[in-house]
Formats: structure tokens, C-alpha cells, sequence
């Protein structure tokens, strides 16, 4: 109800990306892959990581054989002298085992800080080359889940849990091999307990999995509401909606709370099914390691030995079940991710793609038809036909939902024809590069974009390598200096999010002064004065007048007052051209423009 961000094509329930299938869950194996192909630039890091773990899976090895020597030499043979020596052993490793793990967490976390970096950005950039119909499809609350949350968990993992993997691998195997050259026939009756533990694992991995895909869901359903919420506030507020927000608020947290306590439960049931086949396995060789020391075919001090050894190889598995979980939910966070990094742009340069050359602005519409979801929705355009001339002002006027705004959005390639074709001086736009094509169309539109910054940050979008004074020029030539100076900051003024700090002609002439900073050769002017006072349309209008000189423009607007200078206007009607020519030819045709100007100036007509 309060979403400033409505589309049509948009559901609350999207989650494929593309127009084919919904793409497979993305393996563990490519996640660990993707963030080694990140990780491996950082190879002197990881090589200082990787000597830390052999050191410390080494030291593990000192306190058991330092217990055995004590029990089966020290004491058997009293010798009091080297007690000290063994105490300062066993602090020894202590120290040194600090110091090593120390220093591969510091550099790991550094590690998983930089693959962190480089991983959001390459998502970031992959978004900015999405193609406008993606927007459409998802929403951005969602979208900026993925971009934050996502891969933030990640981070989680990359920083600490793979250190500790990759120590418990390598201290598992060397433990497990060290244990079958002393009895391999207790070791083997030992590690039979571990298939138990790896179907156990592997049958509460994907349900932990699924649930923390559930979670990350319903949170993006959370941050997607309250972005909605928080750039509709004035709504809210006017529609005194606060209570019923806050409880569509409260509904989507309560799912996010559900999922979270599904996640909590299957870790509470997993983690006591894991201890209860480790202490079997501690079972396992207290019994038969007993029964061999009595036997005399091991000797106490072995047993001990061998039961420590036994709880270093169980740690592993014991940080594995806990590492599970952040594994589980990185695997969850990374299908998401994953989902838009495989998410191709529907528009995008062809291989052979030319540089438009600097345009004259003839741009011609050859039997085009176009849906905004595909071939088989209702057409907006069928088999249309236009053209613009250069250097003219081509007016569209039209009911809502005529396809006037359709138009310009295919001009620019936001959207890519079904059928037919659109050329610019004889170029079709799809053999031009993207950016060659929009760097050489303007648009001003009701709906302004301005971001929080500086009045001179938001003109300079037009132009990054503008100058102050180019700036400047840029917003006399929209009448805009004139209320800039007005402020204590003047260009420097913070204007807030989305310009809430100026009116709605203040941030109109600073588009314009963005338009005219940029040079296009093509003007796109969206119902630009659609919801302007009359004094801010003069002024809006004379900016404009300088803006369109000697340009080609296409206006699309519903008040007829501003077109009436244009050179060609089209009237349109469920995406068909009912009639066209100059204002006063179509006044005397008393055709559809004639019924709409009545309707805006009917004493002004009747005279």
C-alpha cells in the first residue's frame, strides 16, 4: 500500500533474476572455488597462514608425547630433575601455539577483509550493469540485502571458520595417520564411528542449509519494508498509517524470528547427536585400550597418549559441527549472491558493437512493437512509426498508458524492442555501444533524482570533469543561480536525501543545470513541468528554451500549454499515432487534440 517503489512487474515473491529457469542452488564446492579465485592474489598472506597451521598442527603433537614420556619414563624411572624441564615444555608450546594461532587469525581476517572488499564490489559493478527491467523484476530492498547482509556473512566465514577448517583438516589427517602407525586396529575400530558422524552431518547440513535460506530471505523481506517505509514516511504520516505499517512491519519480522528459531532447533538437535558418537568413540578406547595395557601390549603412559590424541581428532569434528552452521548459512548467503553475479543483462553490447559518432539527431521508429514483459503480454507499441527530425522539438501527447514515456525509455535502450527497429541518423541503436548512445541523450523528467550531497555534486553528475566555473554556467543558463546564492553554502549546500531540502522547481532547474552540464545533441523532457507553479514552469520554461537550442528534443507532457511552440506534436493512443502536425493544424482538425485541449482550456477554446 505505502510502496514508493510499485512496479507492476515486480512480486513480492521474485526470485529469478533472468527470464529462462530459476537457476540450481550454488555448491559448496564453487563457493569455497569463487572466494579461493579472490584469495589466491593475496598468496605471501596466505603462505605465512598456511606455515602457522603446520606449525601449530605440529605443536599439537608435543603436549600428548611430553604426558607419555612423563607417565612411562619421568615417573616409572623418578626421575625428579626433569619436571621442571617438562613444565616449561608444556608452557612452551602453550606460548608458542598462541602466538601461531595469533598470527594466522590476524592474517586471515585481513584476508577475508580484502576478499570481502573485492567480492561487494564486483557485485555492486555487475548491479550497475544490469539493465533496467532487472530493477523492475526485484525489489530493492532485497537487492540491497544481498549487496550488505549476503556479504557480510561471507566475511564470517572467510575471516575465521576456513582458518579453523583448514587447521582441523590438516591436524585430522596428521593425527588420524600418527594413530594407525601406532595401533592401527584401535584406531580403525575408532574411526568407524565417523560415517555415523557424516550421514548425520550431511542430513542435518541440508536442512540447516534450507533454513538459513529462510532466514536470509525474510530478512531481506524486512530491510526491502523498511526501505519502502522509510523513503514514504511523509505518506505514511499523512495517511495517519503508522499503526498499520507498524504491524505489516511486525508480520515480516515475526518470519524472520520463525526461521531463526527453526535454525536454532536444528543446531540443538544436531550438536548432541555429534558428542554422543564422540564419547562412543571415547568408549572405544577406554575399553580396548585398557585390555591391551593389561595385557601388557601397551604401556599406560601409550593409553594416555592415545586418548589425547583421540581428543585432538574429535576436536575437529566437534569445531566442524559448530563451523556447519556458519558454513550452512554463507552457503545460503552465497546462492543469493551467486544469483545475481550469473544474472546476464538482457541489454548489453553486442560483440561488434560500434562508438555512435556525434549525432545530428534524426531518430526514426520502423514498425516497432514492444511489451515491458514479453511477446506474449499486451502490446504497448504495434508496428509504430515515427520520426524526429534534427534540431526540432517533437511534442507526444496521449491518455496515460498511450506509450509516450515507452518511447523515450526505448530511445535511450532501458528497454529493447520485440520487433522493428529504431535508428539515429540512420544507425540502429542496438549495433551502437550503450554508453557512445546514452552519452548523447539528455533527460529531465518529473520523476527528479537528486542524491544526498552537494547542489554542485548533484550538477557535476551531468559532467564528473566539469569545473566550478563550467557549473556554474551550467546552472545560470537553468535560472538556478540566482536561489544557490541565496543559500549560506551556496554550491556547497547539503541538499539531503533525494533533494528533500529544496522545493520541486529548485530541483527541476538543477536537473536542468545537470542536462545542460552534459552537452547531449538529444533532449528527453518527461512531463519536466508536470507538477510545477506557474512561476517555477516560466522559469523552467526559459531554462529549457536555452537548453533545446539547436538540439533535437522529444516532450512528452500532458499540459498542452507547454508544447505549443513545438514543431511536430503526436497524439497517441493505445500506442498508435491518431493524428499529428502543429499545434494551430490540429486545433482546426478538431480531432483528439482538439477534445484534450478543450478539456484543459475550454473557456479559452470557446472564445
Amino acid at each position: 500500500m505505502m510502496n514508493n517503489n510499485f512496479n507492476p512487474h515486480r512480486g513480492m515473491g521474485a526470485r529469478r533474476f533472468g527470464t529462462g529457469e530459476k537457476a540450481k542452488p550454488a555448491s559448496i564446492y564453487s563457493m569455497f572455488l569463487r572466494i579461493f579465485e579472490h584469495a589466491r592474489k593475496e598468496w605471501p598472506s596466505l603462505a605465512t597462514a598456511l606455515v602457522c597451521i603446520i606449525l601449530i598442527s605440529l605443536l599439537e603433537f608435543v603436549v600428548p608425547q611430553i604426558t607419555k614420556y612423563t607417565i612411562d619414563t619421568v615417573i616409572e624411572n623418578k626421575r625428579f630433575n626433569e619436571l621442571i624441564l617438562i613444565a616449561a615444555g608444556v608452557l612452551g608450546a602453550a606460548i608458542a601455539l598462541g602466538v601461531l594461532r595469533y598470527l594466522s587469525t590476524s592474517v586471515m581476517a585481513a584476508i577475508g577483509q580484502r576478499v570481502l572488499y573485492k567480492l561487494r564490489n564486483d557485485l555492486y559493478r555487475h548491479l550497475q550493469r544490469l539493465d533496467v527491467s532487472f530493477f523492475d523484476r526485484n525489489r530493492t530492498g532485497d537487492l540491497m540485502s544481498r549487496v550488505t547482509n549476503d556479504v557480510s556473512i561471507l566475511q564470517q566465514l572467510i575471516s575465521s571458520s576456513m582458518m579453523q577448517l583448514f587447521t582441523d583438516i590438516f591436524t585430522f589427517t596428521a593425527i588420524a595417520g600418527y594413530m594407525l602407525f601406532i595401533d592401527w586396529k584401535l584406531t580403525l575400530l575408532l574411526l568407524a564411528t565417523f560415517p555415523f558422524m557424516i550421514w548425520t552431518t550431511r542430513l542435518f547440513g541440508k536442512r540447516i542449509r534450507a533454513s538459513f535460506r529462510k532466514v536470509q530471505e525474510s530478512l531481506a523481506d524486512v530491510s526491502d519494508h523498511l526501505q519502502n517505509a522509510l523513503t514514504g514516511i511523509r505518506l505514511i504520516k499523512s495517511f495517519t498509517a503508522e499503526e498499520y505499517e507498524s504491524e505489516r512491519f511486525s508480520e515480516r519480522t515475526k518470519k524472520n524470528m520463525d526461521a531463526n528459531i527453526q535454525v536454532v532447533r536444528l543446531r540443538a538437535a544436531y550438536e548432541p547427536l555429534i558428542d554422543f558418537i564422540n564419547f562412543a568413540g571415547m568408549a572405544i578406547v577406554l575399553v580396548f585400550g585398557a585390555w591391551l595395557a593389561m595385557k601388557g601390549s601397551m604401556t599406560v603412559g601409550t593409553v594416555v597418549a592415545f586418548i589425547a590424541y583421540l581428543r585432538l581428532l574429535q576436536n575437529p569434528v566437534r569445531h566442524f559441527s559448530r563451523i556447519l552452521n556458519t558454513i550452512q548459512q554463507a552457503a545460503a548467503a552465497y546462492e543469493r549472491v551467486v544469483e545475481i553475479l550469473n544474472t546476464k543483462a538482457e541489454i548489453a553490447d553486442r560483440e561488434d558493437a560500434i562508438e555512435l559518432p556525434p549525432v545530428k539527431g534524426r531518430i526514426e521508429f520502423r514498425g516497432v512493437s514492444f511489451s515491458y514483459v514479453g511477446k506474449n503480454e499486451a502490446e504497448v507499441l504495434e508496428q509504430f512509426d515515427l520520426e524526429l527530425k534534427p534540431g526540432q522539438v517533437t511534442a507526444l501527447v496521449g491518455s496515460s498508458g498511450s506509450g509516450k514515456t515507452t518511447i523515450a525509455h526505448l530511445i535511450t535502450r532501458f528497454y529493447d524492442v520485440q520487433t522493428g527497429s529504431i535508428t539515429i541518423d540512420g544507425i540502429n541503436v542496438k549495433d551502437v555501444t550503450l554508453d557512445s548512445l546514452r552519452s548523447q541523450v539528455g533527460i529531465v523528467s518529473q520523476d527528479i533524482v537528486l542524491f544526498n550531497g552537494t547542489i554542485e555534486e548533484n550538477i557535476r553528475y551531468g559532467n564528473h570533469n566539469a569545473g566550478a566555473e563550467e557549473v556554474r554556467a551550467a546552472a545560470e543558463a537553468a535560472n538556478a543561480h540566482e536561489f544557490i546564492s541565496s543559500f549560506k553554502d551556496g554550491y556547497d549546500t547539503q541538499i539531503g536525501e533525494r533533494g528533500v531540502k529544496l522545493s520541486g522547481g529548485q530541483k527541476q532547474r538543477i536537473s536542468i543545470a545537470r542536462a545542460i552540464l552534459k552537452n547531449p545533441r538529444i533532449i528527453i523532457l518527461d512531463e519536466a513541468t508536470a507538477s510545477l507553479d506557474t512561476e517555477s514552469e516560466q522559469l523552467i520554461q526559459a531554462a529549457l528554451a536555452k537548453l533545446l537550442k539547436g538540439r533535437t528534443c522529444l516532450v512528452i507532457a500532458h499540459r498542452l500549454s507547454t508544447i505549443q511552440q513545438a514543431d511536430q506534436i503526436y497524439v497517441l493512443e493505445n500506442g498508435r499515432i491518431e493524428e499529428h502536425g502543429t499545434h494551430a493544424e490540429l486545433l482546426q482538425r478538431k480531432g483528439r487534440y482538439s477534445e484534450l485541449y478543450e478539456l484543459q482550456f475550454p473557456v479559452v477554446y470557446e472564445k
